[in-house]
């Protein structure tokens, strides 16, 4: 891997300011930028902050959807003049240069505003493929910024055709998938979408009013339980792309992905119940995904 260049002086503020918006949402990902090189963990955290903000915009308290999407226009907007060398902002001037050091696509990160317009849009999602097609936008687009940004493909040439590509898509539905099933009872007062296909909770007898309601049955939980064994299927799906990529970024996707997996053991150890307590990984447990991720990410050794 090419080491990047440091990043300018001028510059350091606003990959800080960046930098301190990701680190704000260290929990809300598995994955946490522990073991890329320092050289590319600015430009991670510039996309991450892109992110977020523009993800807190689908939940302003006391605002309706079209100053929510125009919110979003406007993020948009201002990212396009970002790319062309007219920053604005702190989030924007760091963009700008990740745009230049890094090459990375912006039609990526104006995916994730497709997804966050779904957000308020489209608050349910038919069928499992519609979810995944939500997921293609929203987490997909993420991972293959990282592969980017870490040089495992250039989106700008043949990247797009990497063998690559199909495994990261896998691996961080699931991880979204993950996210959203541990996220079940916050999600459902705070008003976010229901993220439960509609036609799996008729097969399961739930009902959008015992999500609303928070009210846990049976069916909820052998519902959230089929959930949870797709997600592993999917996890399994994504795994040959660990074998794929060098280290560190190996280590890094290893230790998300056995930090998800613990996740799921949590989501089913309590039944699917995630509207009692929100499943949280403890220190103990974080720790063990690291040793255990470290020793699958070695047995593939280090090259690529």
């Amino acid at each position: 891997m090419k080491t990047p260049d440091p990043i300018p002086a001028y510059l350091t503020n606003d990959f800080g300011y960046c930098r301190a918006i990701a680190r704000q949402r260290e929990e809300a990902l598995p994955i946490r930028f522990q073991f890329v090189t320092r050289g590319v963990r600015p430009f991670l955290h510039a996309i991450y902050a892109f992110m977020w903000t523009a993800y807190d915009f689908t939940g302003l308290p006391g605002r309706d959807d079209d100053f929510k999407l125009q919110l979003l226009d406007d993020w948009s907007r201002r990212l396009s003049l970002a790319k062309t060398g007219h920053p604005d902002h702190p989030i924007f001037r760091a963009m700008a240069y990740t745009f230049i050091a890094t090459g990375l696509p912006e039609s990526l990160l104006q995916e994730l505003l497709i997804a966050f317009r779904m957000d308020i849009t489209n608050k349910n999602h038919e069928t499992i493929e519609d979810l995944k097609e939500y997921c293609h936008f929203s987490a997909n687009s993420l991972g293959r910024m990282i592969l980017h940004v870490c040089q495992e493909v250039d989106l700008n040439t043949v990247g797009m055709m990497s063998d690559k590509i199909p495994d990261s898509d896998a691996f961080w539905t699931a991880m979204q998938w993950t996210v959203f099933w541990q996220n079940l009872g916050q999600d459902s007062r705070s008003g976010r979408p229901i993220y439960l296909p509609k036609d799996a909770m008729a097969r399961f007898g739930v009902t959008e009013e015992m999500i609303w309601q928070r009210r846990f049955t049976p069916m909820l939980g052998n519902l959230i339980l089929s959930l949870v064994n797709e997600t592993r299927i999917l996890f399994a799906s994504g795994e040959p792309l660990l074998a794929k990529i060098g280290w560190p970024l190996r280590l890094e996707l290893t230790t998300a992905m056995e930090r998800g997996m613990t996740l799921l053991d949590c989501i089913e150890a309590c039944g699917g119940n995630t509207f009692r307590t929100r499943p949280t990984l403890t220190q103990r447990e974080r720790l063990g995904c690291v040793w255990r991720a470290f020793g699958r990410a070695s047995a593939f050794g280090r090259g690529t």
